[in-house]
């Protein structure tokens, strides 16, 4: 990262402003990407990213693209600062007398703020896929239900009951209520599974890929450098763990749709898909991730590197006097 040391309070308001605006611009690419890995071998509604996001308005309405995006905008500020100042944090740390890191020091500062994250991203991927799925689960029974009755219901059947969709707030109070604390933190190892390698992957060849634009060592690279170097970097880890991706949304989806299996951990989950689906199956939504993360990170860099909080912070004493 860039050499010039910077608060931790500017670093946690750099990483929750980054997030924020990276989620608001490819939140309804995440939502298509959680459906199509979700999709089993059973009653499959969407054939492409197109396909899920026209269905999706059709059936839900613009607005039915961002369902879940509330808890991401809540939750990703504390994520997206948790990961980037953890980074930044390990990498002071494991740096002798500010010399470069070696690779090996640079995938372990990744690797703890891989680590680090999880304590904000379980919960918010475990409301965030309860809540994006449940469109495509409502919708594969309705068409269901469509073509049962028009097979074998009787003249002047009742009209199936509508679906209605959980918030956040009652999918938590159930979870809490049921399972405790440890139902929020549902497929916590396969969370881990994806992100420590994520990490290990996305901030080594970020600030390799950075350092390729700097004239000076001492100097910031242009911030199109930043961001170019974040989608590279973000698309490229994104792909690599795709597999672990899926196996975590498989794991922690509470509703199945019709003739879908449940799994009872990583290894069985991996068993069935490997089984049933072909390997293929773990690259489901691979493009999907990709198009997410690369915006997203690139975005996230770039309001981090510019540094958006040391000129808020600046101006608070001037405000107060």
């Amino acid at each position: 990262m860039a050499d010039k040391q910077i608060s931790l309070p500017a670093k946690l308001i750099n990483g929750g402003i980054a997030g924020l605006i990276g989620v608001t611009c490819v939140f309804p690419i995440d939502l298509a990407k959680t459906r199509l890995q979700n999709q089993q071998n059973g009653q499959r509604m969407y054939s492409s990213l197109s396909d899920c996001l026209i269905k999706t308005i059709r059936s839900e309405g613009y607005f039915g693209m961002y369902r879940g995006a509330a808890v991401n905008l809540t939750l990703v500020t504390p994520e997206k600062a948790i990961k980037l100042a953890a980074n930044d944090f390990f990498r002071h740390h494991l740096s002798k007398d500010g010399k470069k890191l070696t690779l090996l020091r640079e995938m372990l500062a990744g690797c703890g703020a891989g680590t680090c994250q999880v304590i904000v991203t379980t919960p918010m991927e475990m409301l965030k896929i309860q809540l994006q799925d449940a469109g495509r689960i409502a919708a594969q029974k309705k068409l269901m239900a469509a073509q049962a009755q028009l097979s074998s219901a009787p003249a002047g059947a009742a009209e199936p009951a509508v679906e209605t969709h959980p918030t956040a707030t009652q999918i938590t109070r159930e979870l809490l209520r049921s399972k405790g604390i440890a139902g929020l933190y549902k497929g916590l190892g396969a969370t881990l599974l994806r992100d420590v390698p994520f990490s290990i992957v996305y901030f080594p060849l970020f600030a390799n890929l950075n350092k390729l634009g700097q004239k000076d060592p001492n100097v910031k690279a242009p911030f199109y450098v930043s961001f170019l170097s974040g989608c590279v970097a973000g698309s490229t880890a994104a792909v690599a763990v795709n597999p672990c991706d899926v196996i975590k949304t498989r794991l922690q989806s509470l509703q199945r749709g019709v003739n879908e299996d449940t799994y009872s951990g990583i290894l069985d989950c991996t068993k069935k898909i490997w089984q049933r689906e072909g390997p293929t199956a773990f690259f489901k939504g691979a493009y999907c991730r990709a198009l997410v993360i690369a915006p997203l990170f690139g975005i996230a860099q770039v309001v981090y590197f510019v540094g958006i909080a040391e000129f808020l912070l600046e101006l608070l004493p001037k405000h107060r006097a």
